[in-house]
């Protein structure tokens, strides 16, 4: 295996843990709309993504850096294509993140509204942006030899990225439900099962029009579908079985269902795109992959002892503050406010 294919794997884990680590604090960040009842519950809600949020969004960042050192055509090409969707995206997250540092600066229903619709926007804007960028780059967009994106707002926006975007949100938000199932108690966590399972039908109705759409509008079943189909067909059973899991109360198992099939959806992305990294869809000569885009080797080789150096510790790091942060969040921690 070459080194530019352990560094377009490497890329891929990276996302996909955002996905699965971020995912559930979206979809948090978008119950305080839709769970909360009052401004104790939005507390409690906040607070149990309070320890996490922050170093969960170093994945993205750390997987763009990646991106930006082992694929540098890769990047440039991404990120001037798209830049105005990064830019929106960047924004909801900062936002966001100041949201949950300024809410409770000032004691005014005014100031604390402002900052809710910040974090159900930062919250709900993301998920949907990252649903369409992917389902667009295994889709194609137009370009050229030059290799510079040359994309309409068509090209980006149609009927199959943007439900792309609303799988994505709904992933990500049934996935904050059940992690809210896990880390608090009383009438809310009840309520987020309850929410769970009325919004199961409608979720697993667009999951099976993506990937059906996937098989209209792109050539990864044709390409890949000998890993995708199995893949897919596993997401789609894991999915059927949470709704059993909800009804038992098996609040672990759920989580963990969640975070399967998003780390399912995730990797499937980039096993539609090997060995692209970007599909051109005016002429496939102009497909960027892992061999045109990648750095030189002696980049890649020096960032590959680098990065197997830092990994496991990041990764330890990471097990630790949960396990330190493991207990629930009560609503009697934030009755003295």
């Amino acid at each position: 295996m070459q080194l530019s294919e352990i560094w377009f794997i490497l890329i891929g884990v990276l996302f996909v843990g955002f996905v699965f680590l971020e995912g559930f604090d979206f979809g948090v960040g978008m119950s305080t709309k839709f769970l909360a009842k009052n401004e104790i519950e939005k507390r409690v809600l906040i607070n149990t993504i309070g320890p996490f949020w922050d170093a969960n969004e170093v994945w993205l960042i750390t997987g763009g850096g990646a991106m930006f050192a082992a694929f540098p055509h890769w990047y440039a090409t991404l990120f001037s294509g798209y830049y105005l969707p990064f830019v929106v995206l960047l924004l909801a997250l900062i936002a966001r993140g100041v949201a949950f540092e300024f809410r409770e600066k000032m004691n005014s229903a005014k100031w604390k509204k402002t900052w809710d619709w910040s974090i159900f926007l930062g919250s709900i804007l993301p998920p949907f942006l990252l649903g369409v960028l992917f389902t667009s780059l295994i889709k194609g967009v137009p370009i050229d030899q030059d290799m510079n994106m040359t994309a309409g707002f068509f090209d980006i926006v149609n009927v199959y990225t943007v439900v792309g975007g609303v799988a994505f949100v709904l992933l990500t938000y049934m996935h904050g439900l059940m992690f809210i199932s896990l880390k608090t108690t009383d009438s809310i966590r009840e309520r987020s099962r309850d929410q769970a399972k009325k919004l199961f039908l409608a979720c697993a109705v667009v999951i099976v029009l993506f990937v059906a759409l996937t098989g209209v509008y792109t050539n990864a079943f044709t390409d890949r579908g000998a890993v995708l189909i199995p893949l897919y067909a596993l997401a789609i059973v894991l999915y059927l079985a949470l709704y059993p899991l909800l009804k038992n109360k098996k609040e672990g198992f759920s989580f963990a269902t969640t975070g399967l099939i998003l780390i399912l959806v995730m990797a499937a992305f980039f096993i539609a795109l090997f060995p692209n990294v970007m599909i051109s869809s005016t002429d496939i000569a102009n497909n960027l992959t892992v061999y045109n885009a990648a750095s030189g080797e002696y980049s890649l080789k020096l960032m590959t002892i680098i990065a197997f150096t830092m990994v496991p510790i990041v990764l330890a790091y990471t097990i630790w503050s949960y396990y330190v942060f493991r207990k629930r969040v009560t609503h009697k921690e934030h009755l003295e406010y």
